[in-house]
């Protein structure tokens, strides 16, 4: 891609960052067979000097339109998500009122939303995935906000039971994957009511140029949102930004609402040109404590294995030693399990994996998650193993 998928302007013809060996995809996990065909990639990533988006130039990943949680039934997340309901809820009067998550995967966050005193649908585009809320007893229904005047839920079994417009439409990490953002909310915007709200959450460009942490970088996220830019994409499409902050240490939350006197083309944008100076030092560093970590451990003829199979423990396997010199990567999403991480090719492993394989020290690499992990490990592995984490650009003992 050529042009800025915020703006529409021509992007500069020389990138911000680059990444080596990057995984093609955090999703399309190889089997045996695959793997064989898996290969690392060049990810290029641009500063649009318009309105200021950071983005890569590469095609979206094909699944872009699908919302997949590996951790949504964790009890950090589910927490996270009880909480974030209240606020909304209490803050701005909305009980009884029609909530809709657009991208809801198998209807994780839905089931703590069901806890409230309001009314709930979900819309996702992955069938198999639609199917699997549906079991649990959610309204949800295969569509993807693809069309600016698309009409939700108009056509299908559930025609019936959906709502011709909707009080509140929630947003969980999936802006970020879209390569026609304005498109996704000027639908949602369409099926909203006249004083129609919004909770939006996307991954913090803001963090990752804090701590350094160069694999928070992946091709799915094709665009990093700043609390600027992602203010000026709600209101280049019609919302107003009421509330905005970091929550989990690295993701933006904004509370929007849609804005009746909103006319197109009346934008500004002000966003400053940001530098990677720290991400290209956390490269180095992490790198760098990689090393030092395999090297002493190999030197004590001990073992290492990874936990995390998600996009920062695939990154940091396939551009460090890691990918080579640890025994496994532990998930315990049983759709990874058995397969092999993209492009370093670590074999995943469920937890019990570790009584047929022991190992001596973990690094786990799953960013908002660590404490939970590290007891699990203290509490099934025993107090033997040496538990590290990657916080920031460094790897600390737990």
């Amino acid at each position: 891609m050529k042009h800025c998928i915020l703006c529409r302007k021509q992007i500069p013809e020389k990138p911000i960052f680059k990444l080596e060996n990057a995984p093609a995809s955090a999703q399309d996990i190889p089997d045996k067979e695959g793997k064989k065909k898996d290969k690392g990639m060049e990810l290029r990533l641009y500063q649009c000097s318009h309105c200021g988006l950071v983005q890569f130039d590469c095609e979206p990943v094909s699944y872009y339109r699908d919302v997949i949680r590996a951790g949504g039934f964790s009890t950090t997340m589910t927490e996270l998500r009880r909480g974030q309901y209240q606020h909304l809820i209490d803050t701005y009067h909305l009980e009884g009122r029609r909530f809709l998550e657009v991208g809801c995967g198998r209807g994780e966050f839905l089931g703590v939303l069901k806890e409230f005193p309001v009314m709930v649908y979900g819309m996702e585009h992955n069938q198999k995935l639609a199917e699997e809320a549906r079991k649990a007893g959610l309204l949800v229904w295969e569509e993807f906000p693809e069309r600016p005047k698309q009409a939700f839920g108009r056509s299908g079994m559930f025609a019936g039971d959906i709502p011709e417009s909707f009080d509140v439409f929630l947003s969980f990490n999936f802006l970020e994957h879209q390569p026609e953002p304005d498109v996704m909310l000027q639908a949602i915007r369409n099926n909203l009511s006249e004083d129609g709200m919004g909770l939006v959450t996307v991954p913090a460009l803001e963090y990752i140029l804090e701590q350094g942490s160069y694999y928070e970088l992946l091709r799915d996220h094709i665009a990093y949102y700043s609390f600027g830019t992602l203010k000026n994409l709600m209101e280049r499409n019609g919302f107003t930004v009421l509330e905005e902050r970091i929550i989990n240490r690295d993701t933006i939350e904004a509370v929007v609402r849609k804005n009746s006197q909103w006319k197109e083309g009346t934008e500004e944008f002000s966003e400053k040109m940001v530098s990677m100076d720290s991400v290209t030092e956390g490269y180095k560093v992490t790198s760098r404590e990689v090393e030092e970590l395999l090297d002493s451990l190999e030197k004590e003829e001990k073992s290492l294995a990874v936990w995390g199979a998600s996009h920062q423990g695939f990154t940091l396997a396939a551009t460090t030693r890691l990918g080579r010199d640890a025994r496994y990567m532990i998930d315990s999403a049983p759709f990874k399990q058995g397969r092999y991480a993209p492009a370093s090719h670590l074999p995943i492993k469920a937890p019990e994996h570790f009584f047929e394989e022991p190992v001596d020290a973990v690094l786990i690499v799953a960013p908002g998650y660590s404490d939970e992990i590290a007891g699990i490990i203290r509490e099934r592995f025993g107090k033997g193993v040496e538990i590290l984490t990657l916080r920031t650009m460094h790897l600390e003992k737990l």
